[in-house]
């Protein structure tokens, strides 16, 4: 039955000439094996676009199509339709009107769905054409995690409502019931969805909390309830290879996963609170896919200084920035311009994020004594030409990486500091001295995340003598005219849930270590001092890039002034 109401959409199909007969049979055949969408199919098989469908359904039926992320739906609606519902026929409420409810579709020519619908839902049903990505995007961002949550909670037998006493149970074999494996593992596979860069589990008086951190900023994503808090820690606890035991000191453990396809090394971190054991997992991203130098948000001045930096045959050159600030992506990037088949590249990292084809990638093993500093202390008798360190921690590293430098190799690394003038006294501070840093360091990036503006309803407006930023931005961009230069700001929408941005981009600040700079780093100077000299020299600072980004409508003065502004 159901195979006819779907080789009706393809006899339309190929009476408009957007199949023939025979792709019409080959895909019915997979269909019957599958039991997949018609629609789906052919799209998948590259027999039409989605866009020939939506043509069909809307243009010879009449059948009108919705984008639902344009759409502000009220939580009622949505409430209408079971989750259960939705992903079993691919469908979501879109708006009601009286005992009537508009259903976004992928196939509204599925009568007999449409009559399940009817039945279940007790309302009339009007279905509009919906794309498939577009069906997804709000199935996963209305819905979420909850009736997958709810699922597992059943199975636990536990009400959401429960605050009594953790039962005396062994959390060994606790953390290997099912419903705690499954509960884990949606948590993890939720986070990987929403790319978020971490997990964390918070222990509270009457339950346990989860956060992500997605775009940088902490989102409350669910509770549990207090008598499976133990359960949970324990089994990732046991799944990052922690003792599960110890509960008294802090611990640190790592797990490797795979969702749908994507590697995730995830940095385990537990402490003891008043409330039990708080967890932190840290997602680290493995990909073969590397972002272009251009790709990672560079204004082209401050990209064009940076590449001169870089294309030299010789010397440091560091990446600088807080955790998860981007500094892996952008050393990759460095590295894949600059890779050829006449050069040998070796890198040490801790993990290895970016697998680069032609580069020899060290991953660090500190339990077998394969640190940072042994690796690259190894590596000059590998013959390179091109050094990469992940981080410069310690004084040993960064003694080693400055004979590397000035027995003609190119060293790339990071350092955690505030800004790239700091990075040189960061050095002089771990036993560097200020003569070895001044003719050994070449360059240094500095750079932030900021969440970029969401492109679907970001709006321009003009700073106001009585706005709280009005002032630094004059203060920092003297020729400052209001009615000229405009800023932008988010109102708010279903495509970025409402917060005004979507994703996140970087802003720089570039360091060129010059003679007058090798002069006054070498008189031991502070890094106040050198800044002068740097800006006197040209450089943008950070707050300078991230206003020329802001004006571009990139992301919001809110952003830049929080990221990068120093008060002063």
């Amino acid at each position: 039955m159901a195979v006819m109401s779907r080789q009706k959409l393809g006899d339309l199909l190929v009476r408009h000439g957007f199949i023939t007969p025979q792709q019409l049979a080959d895909s019915l055949e997979e269909q019957r094996k599958t039991e997949a969408r018609l629609g789906s199919i052919l799209v998948k098989r590259g027999y039409l676009t989605e866009q020939n469908l939506i043509e069909v359904l809307e243009f010879q039926l009449g059948i009108p199509h919705v984008v639902i992320a344009k759409k502000q739906i009220a939580p009622e609606t949505v409430e209408l339709v079971p989750e259960q519902l939705a992903r079993k026929y691919k469908v979501f409420p879109v708006d009601r009107a009286g005992e009537r409810i508009i259903l976004g579709m992928l196939d509204p020519t599925d009568v007999f769905a449409i009559d399940e619908l009817r039945l279940s839902l007790n309302m009339e049903i009007q279905p509009v054409i919906v794309t498939e990505e577009d069906l997804n995007r709000a199935i996963n961002q209305y819905y979420g995690m909850r009736g997958s949550i709810e699922e597992v909670f059943k199975d636990l037998d536990i009400e959401f409502e429960q605050t009594k006493e953790e039962p005396q149970y062994d959390d060994l074999e606790a953390a290997e019931e099912a419903p705690i494996v499954k509960l884990v593992n949606l948590i993890m596979t939720q986070a990987v969805k929403e790319r978020a860069s971490d997990i964390h589990l918070e222990p509270t008086e009457k339950e346990l909390l989860v956060r992500f951190r997605i775009d940088g900023h902490l989102k409350k994503i669910m509770t549990s309830p207090k008598n499976t808090q133990a359960a949970i820690i324990s089994r990732i606890k046991i799944i990052s290879g922690m003792n599960i035991a110890e509960k008294r000191l802090p611990q640190d453990g790592r797990v490797q996963i795979r969702v749908e396809g994507t590697a995730i090394d995830m940095r385990v971190s537990a402490i003891p609170t008043l409330f039990g054991e708080k967890i932190v997992m840290r997602l680290l991203f493995k990909t073969n896919i590397m972002a272009r130098m251009e790709q990672l948000g560079f204004i082209p001045m401050t990209l064009e200084k940076f590449r001169t930096v870089y294309r030299q045959p010789h010397g440091i050159i560091l990446v600088t920035g807080p955790t998860g600030s981007g500094k892996s992506t952008t050393l990759s990037a460095v590295l894949n311009e600059l890779n050829s088949p006449d050069i040998n590249i070796l890198t040490v990292e801790d993990p290895v994020e970016y697998q680069i084809p032609g580069v020899n990638q060290v991953q660090v093993n500190n339990k077998a004594g394969l640190t940072f500093a042994a690796a690259l202390r190894s590596f000059l008798r590998q013959d390179p030409d091109i050094i990469m360190v992940g981080e410069i921690r310690d004084r040993e590293t960064a003694q080693i990486a400055s004979q590397a430098a000035l027995t003609g190799h190119l060293v790339l690394s990071t350092l955690h500091t505030n800004d790239a003038p700091s990075t040189v006294t960061r050095l002089i501070d771990m036993g560097i001295e200020p003569f070895l840093v001044a003719s050994t360091l070449a360059g240094v990036l500095a750079q932030r995340l900021v969440r970029s503006l969401c492109k679907q309803c970001k709006e321009p407006y003009r700073l106001q003598p009585d706005d709280p930023y009005y002032k630094i931005v004059t203060t920092v961009f003297p020729n400052f005219d209001p009615d000229k230069h405009l800023f932008y700001r988010g109102r708010g929408c279903p495509e970025c849930h409402n917060t005004g941005y979507a994703r996140r981009m970087a802003i720089h600040e570039v360091l060129i270590i010059n003679q007058e700079l090798r002069a006054t780093i070498a008189q031991n100077v502070p890094a106040a001092a050198l800044k002068d000299v740097a800006v006197g020299n040209g450089m943008l600072t950070l707050f300078q890039d991230g206003l020329v980004k802001a004006m571009e409508g990139l992301t919001s003065l809110d952003e830049i002034v929080r990221a990068a502004y120093t008060f002063e």
